[in-house]
């Protein structure tokens, strides 16, 4: 009886990677018809009266102006703000939506509109598929996501572009524990790595970030250190960029290579 009870777990964690995997390419094949994006992130939960909400609506409206597609958790709050001002000026409007049992109700500004059960897989495709970050206040999801991007650019595996949050008020805050905490009294992060994001007031200012770095006018983190050679920096298919791989054994030695 055990042995069956196992088996039939084995099939059901198959079945499980196969259900990711069809959620990888069906992003992969959906998002890539469509013109560079850029990703706007804020809280589901604030209303269409609230400054963040207008200022939202105003961004996805400026960056579908600029041809970019606008790219959002495709909920209410923020979201929709963005989507909206995307859809309206008939721009590419993107919601990447997440099943949950609360909170995500897929907002109506979408022209396209991707489901996803695991949220690791969707935070693939906003980091794959955006040229930028702007960020507006928001809650555990949103710092999720800000996090995300601020560790795959330190870290190097992606190639380094904009993030932008936008509210001084809300943001601030936040910063000054990273300065004071991580970056002073625990030197657990550098000086430099506070030159991968940009805080603002200013959604004009945002926008025209994102752009610059678009159009190659603007260097993404110039302080970050570069790979030693264009061939370890060399971009690969998934959006990922190599470096040194984990140890692997080679008869009785250890050795290190690149990829």
């Amino acid at each position: 009886m055990e042995q069956v009870e196992r088996k039939q777990a084995l099939a059901l964690e198959s079945w499980r990677a196969l259900r990711i995997l069809s959620e990888f390419v069906d992003g992969v094949e959906t998002m890539s018809r469509y013109p560079a994006g850029v990703a706007v992130f804020g809280s589901a939960r604030l209303k269409p009266e609230h400054p963040a909400y207008v200022q939202a609506e105003k961004c996805g409206r400026m960056l579908a102006e600029k041809g970019f597609s606008v790219i959002t958790g495709g909920g209410p709050g923020i979201m929709e703000a963005a989507n909206k001002g995307a859809k309206e000026i008939g721009g590419t409007s993107i919601g990447l939506n997440i099943v949950l049992p609360m909170e995500q109700r897929p907002n109506p500004f979408q022209t396209v509109d991707i489901e996803f059960r695991y949220f690791f897989v969707r935070k693939v495709m906003f980091v794959k598929y955006a040229r930028g970050f702007i960020i507006f206040p928001g809650g555990f999801g949103t710092m999720d996501e800000l996090f995300e991007a601020l560790t795959l650019i330190q870290t190097l595996k992606i190639v380094p572009f904009p993030v932008v949050l936008v509210g001084s008020r809300f943001w601030s805050p936040l910063v000054a524990w990273m300065k004071e905490t991580l970056r002073d009294e625990y030197a657990t992060v550098s000086p430099g790595d506070f030159d991968i994001f940009t805080v603002t007031d200013s959604v004009d200012e945002a926008v025209q970030i994102v752009w610059e770095a678009h159009i190659g006018q603007r260097v993404v983190a110039p302080e970050l250190p570069r790979f030693a050679s264009d061939e370890e920096e060399r971009i690969s298919g998934d959006g990922t960029r190599g470096g040194v791989r984990h140890r692997r054994r080679g008869g009785d030695s250890w050795h290190e290579s690149a990829i």
